[in-house]
């Protein structure tokens, strides 16, 4: 049997072609135009099962146009696939009359004599051959990667037009899922026209990804050169984000139009490490080499530079007294060298960052002054693009929009997409693989589909799914590219809170929406992220200190780079400020307390502030910010810093989610760890100040461990 021989029954055609190929007397002999009954459910319809009529039998029967089986009773979704499981080993047990045919193999009720139908000749699991005519100008994506019956999308260069088209598999399944994109919103917006962004495009998001690699490679040429330092460990991407708070520019990830152009953050992260990197110290010969070392690189830095006569003196007096220290005290513990040492960085680190503040200075403003030539030769690119294109930048309409409270919704875009080239997908195991010109991009099965779904909610302007491979690729290579390619690099910074803490928020608290997210670790469908060029074809509301909500409940994890938590908090008292309805914000931030970031001194004492809680470090977990390519005994890690969990709330936001006692006991029971050994960030936590390293450090090191803070509020919480 074929395809093309089945029929699914419709309202005004109560019978139809037989599987034999003949007709009834009474059936039309071509399809009527009425909208087809879908009596099956999704998801057996989406797995190519349909349900047909039976001439001889006078009665249906459910026939499957991927596999070519044939069922009287309707089938059970994943009861038995004949391509992953030909034997049936894995089929679940059917019930009734099937029941007693279990000897079977694949659950279903044994035909009886009369029901017997004749089998094709051809292998069963070949499918009739699908021409998909490609043309230059036609895009390799026609359909949605769900439908089925065609092939969604040409996956390797080996596929010939006319070639028989492999069966598309059934709707992928992940076993576990890290979110729930069930959940409708409840923030109200105002109204906004579209937004100016060039639309994203594989080759320009190539060139972009090139000049940024070439300028981290600046970056750390110009502090191994200047000041004889690797470059302080996630700098370069909480740069990039710390940036992005006073960016004016039209680039979504390289700055352009900065004031001040000098970045505070990477100033105090290389002067962090200036003379040596304060690593972990767990041993007492640790310490000592590390006192040494400091001593040594601090004299020859104030040698070498052009310092002050006074500064000289009190450096190397300092530093011939404690090598003299060191020839002749052997039995000194590490306390005593722990104290030798921050003794010697209080009298000599500031002559040292005095001599130092010029160099340092030249490094943040020469990368700064790199990355606005990249974004200028990034955007004259995209121009031309569009203009071959001709698609015209400047003769866009612009979009009336009414002053309304409407339910927020992804940006959209004024300037239309352009064509898309071809990109390739093929799978390796559990994981899906996108490539254009040998740029490779990966992202595991379980988050390709939700991208799917993401995509199918959110993108008005392809609903056959033409430029959802491009948009993919583009997506993945631009996150990749803004958190680095090294080992967990990046993970620190999109790290997610436990999927039992987002149930919770969202059953306690109605949170259903997320203020820093990406499509790619968001739980809701709703949700803020950094780049909403691409993002917003997945959902994105835009980035959260552009988008301002009148009411609604939101979950704010932000990235642990400080100017942007402040800037944050000082947006959120903006907007409680302003609005009369129901707002609450619950904010998760790392407890640094030596000294207090202006951030978390600033919750600490706003009016809004309606509870804290705290949860220690290494008590509580956090999903990784690599958990679309990571294994999966690697999506949670304990959090190696405290983590304070605070309630903004204006009165109205208050008064309907109030952090009673009840509803936080239900936060802390989904916070706790689950019992499972989980690790710690080894390659962040390496880098991480501890109790004997300096604090700033601490601070500027930060991994993705989000924990939750201890407060001595008197409604504070601690877990």
């Amino acid at each position: 049997m074929t395809s093309e021989n089945h029929e699914i029954l419709t309202a005004d055609q109560p019978l139809v072609m037989s599987p034999t190929g003949s007709t009834s007397q009474d059936a039309p002999l071509s399809p009527s135009p009425s909208k087809p009954i879908q009596e099956l459910p999704d998801e057996l319809i989406q797995a190519g099962w349909s349900k047909c009529w039976s001439k001889r039998e006078n009665r249906p029967y459910y026939f499957n146009r991927f596999t070519n089986q044939s069922l009287w009773e309707m089938p059970v979704l994943g009861q038995h696939d004949v391509i992953s499981d030909p034997l049936g080993l894995n089929a679940a047990p059917a019930s009734g009359e099937a029941a007693a045919d279990a000897g079977l193999g694949n659950g279903q009720r044994k035909r009886h004599s009369s029901e017997e139908m004749p089998q094709p000749v051809s292998n069963s699991f070949k499918r009739p051959r699908v021409e998909i005519p490609v043309t230059p100008t036609t895009p390799t994506v026609p359909i949605s990667p769900s439908t089925p019956g065609v092939k969604p999308w040409l996956s390797t260069t080996d596929d010939k037009q006319g070639q028989s088209s492999v069966p598309a598999p059934a709707p992928y399944r992940p076993s576990v899922v890290y979110w729930d994109l069930d959940i409708q919103t409840n923030a109200v917006i105002r109204e906004r026209a579209p937004a100016d962004h060039l639309p994203p495009h594989p080759e320009m998001e190539l060139q972009r990804a090139q000049l940024t690699t070439k300028l981290r490679q600046h970056y750390h040429e110009l502090c191994s050169q200047r000041e004889g330092i690797e470059p302080p460990r996630e700098s370069f991407n909480r740069w990039l984000l710390e940036r992005k708070v006073a960016d004016k520019g039209l680039d979504p990830l390289l700055p352009s139009e900065c004031d001040p152009v000098i970045s505070p953050s990477m100033f105090r992260e290389i002067m962090n490490d200036i003379p040596i990197r304060l690593s972990r110290i767990k041993y007492k010969e640790d310490a000592r080499r590390l006192l040494f070392k400091y001593s040594e690189a601090a004299k020859k830095m104030i040698d070498s530079r052009n310092a002050t006569p006074e500064s000289r003196k009190v450096v190397k007096w300092n530093v011939e007294d404690t090598m003299n220290w060191l020839r002749r005290d052997h039995s000194a513990s590490k306390e005593d060298y722990m104290d030798r040492l921050e003794h010697l960085r209080k009298q000599c680190g500031p002559h040292v960052t005095a001599v130092a503040k010029d160099s340092v200075e030249g490094i943040c403003s020469k990368i700064y002054h790199i990355s606005a030539e990249y974004v200028r030769r990034i955007r004259q690119a995209h121009l031309k693009l569009l203009k071959d294109c001709n698609i015209s930048v400047e003769g866009v309409e612009k979009t009336e929009v009414q002053d309304r409270l409407v339910y927020c919704y992804p940006v959209r875009l004024s300037i239309p997409s352009p064509p898309q080239p071809r990109v390739e997908l093929h799978f390796e195991n559990d994981m899906a693989c996108l490539r254009y010109k040998g740029e490779m991009v990966k992202v595991n099965r379980g988050h390709f589909s939700k991208l799917e779904l993401l995509y199918r909610y959110s993108c008005i302007d392809d609903p056959r799914f033409e430029k959802f491979l491009c948009r993919v690729w583009c997506l993945i290579k631009r996150y990749q590219v803004m958190f680095g390619s090294g080992v967990n690099e990046g993970s620190g910074l999109q790290g997610a809170l436990p999927v039992a803490v987002f149930e919770a928020l969202n059953k306690q608290f109605g949170v259903t929406f997320e203020c820093f997210a990406s499509p790619l670790n968001c739980y809701f469908k709703q949700f803020c992220s950094a780049c909403p060029d691409i993002d917003c074809f997945f959902g994105s509301r835009g980035p959260f200190l552009s988008f301002s909500p009148a009411s609604g409940s939101f979950e704010a994890n932000p990235p642990f780079c400080e100017e942007l938590m402040d800037t944050m908090v000082k947006h959120f008292e903006d907007l409680l400020e302003r609005s009369s309805e129901p707002l609450s914000f619950i904010i998760f931030v790392p407890e640094w307390r030596n000294p207090p970031t202006p951030a978390l001194t600033r919750m600490e004492s706003s009016r809004f502030r309606r509870h804290q809680m705290n949860v220690p470090a290494f008590e509580h977990e956090y999903r990784s910010g690599s958990q679309h390519i990571c294994k999966r005994d690697e999506m949670y890690y304990k959090a190696v810093h405290g983590t304070a969990v605070i309630f903004l709330q204006n009165n109205a936001g208050f008064a309907k989610w109030e952090p009673t006692t009840e509803r936080i006991q239900e936060l802390l029971v989904a916070y706790n760890v689950s019992g499972r050994s989980l690790p710690s960030p080894g390659p962040s936590s390496s880098s991480t100040g501890d109790k004997d390293s300096k604090p700033a450090q601490e601070r500027s090191s930060r991994s993705q461990d989000n924990s939750p803070v201890d407060k001595t509020a008197p409604d504070t919480t601690n877990i």
